[in-house]
């Protein structure tokens, strides 16, 4: 029997990497924190991205990293893993391995300060398609990449069968709008930026990989959820209430502002790697005050 493709909807948790305070994995909050997403409502988990510092961990952190997610999950969600970088040699054996820990699909953002061209683009993915035999969801983040997937190259990507998602985060709400539009049926557009998820899921995004679901994962996935049938009123009234929340968490460089309000919440201990530091005593204020008018301090 042929297994179903993979379908990505729903609220997809872009997990932080928690940090011990000598810079190692703190390997029991990585399982607590995603114990605590499925506990709450994700639909599917993405360690080692963008908000998980991924750029910082070794290649080994990477596949430890997503292992313990994955084995956290106890198969009750998929886990799609960080597997980008600028050196394409790299990505693919990183590919390979996260295939082998039991990954479902792989998140793999475009090639940074290269910025390489759509023809690059195309080849970057394809050799990572021909290193494992997981679905891609594309990444579009030209804000820290440089370089934007726009709706015609991503037209091309799609021509590669294991490139099976994106996750949109150009903030362009009309470029989402094409994308969802263009997508075939069996193509999953997922919203790049909390603040824009319900205008994409209006469109026709599938879903939502967060950071705030870090903080509060069920009532991001009520967003989704909601969105998803079609209940734009009910969505919109959680979205009004937690949109201070998802506006305080980009007051610095993600995920500062993160791992400082999960450690006011009891939830880690914020800790980071260079070049990543702690946010300034101003960005602390602002951010403990919205903890506290939202109540989760």
């Amino acid at each position: 029997m042929t297994a179903e493709p993979l379908r990505l909807s729903g609220l997809g948790t872009a997990l932080v990497t928690p940090f011990n305070a000598d810079g190692s994995l703190d390997e029991h909050a990585v399982t607590e924190l995603a114990r605590r997403q499925v506990d709450e409502g994700a639909s599917f988990l993405v360690p080692g991205g963008t908000t998980g510092e991924g750029v910082t961990l070794s290649f080994k952190e990477k596949i430890g990293n997503a292992l313990l997610v994955v084995e956290a999950a106890e198969g009750r969600v998929p886990v799609v893993a960080g597997c980008g970088g600028n050196d394409t040699g790299e990505v693919v054996k990183l590919a390979k391995e996260l295939e082998q820990v039991g990954a479902a699909a792989l998140l793999t953002v475009t090639p940074f300060y290269n910025k390489p061209t759509p023809e690059g683009l195309f080849w970057h993915y394809a050799a990572v398609a021909e290193a494992a035999g997981l679905p891609i969801v594309v990444y579009n983040v030209p804000g820290r990449t440089g370089v934007n997937v726009t709706p015609e190259t991503l037209a091309r990507l799609r021509e590669i069968p294991q490139v099976t998602a994106v996750k949109e985060a150009s903030g362009d709400i009309v470029q989402i709008g094409r994308i969802c539009a263009e997508a075939p049926d069996d193509f999953d557009v997922l919203a790049g930026d909390d603040s824009g998820a319900l205008p994409a899921m209006a469109l026709g995004a599938a879903g939502l990989i967060s950071v705030a679901g870090n903080l509060i994962p069920r009532s991001m996935a009520t967003i989704c959820n909601t969105c998803q049938v079609g209940e734009y009123q009910a969505a919109r009234a959680v979205h009004q209430r937690w949109l201070p929340l998802m506006e305080v968490l980009f007051c610095e460089s993600n995920p500062g502002p993160a791992k400082f309000a999960m450690a006011e919440m009891g939830l880690l201990d914020a800790v980071y790697r260079l070049p990543m530091v702690p946010i300034t005593g101003e960005s602390e204020e602002r951010v403990r005050s919205v903890l506290e008018e939202l109540e989760l301090i």
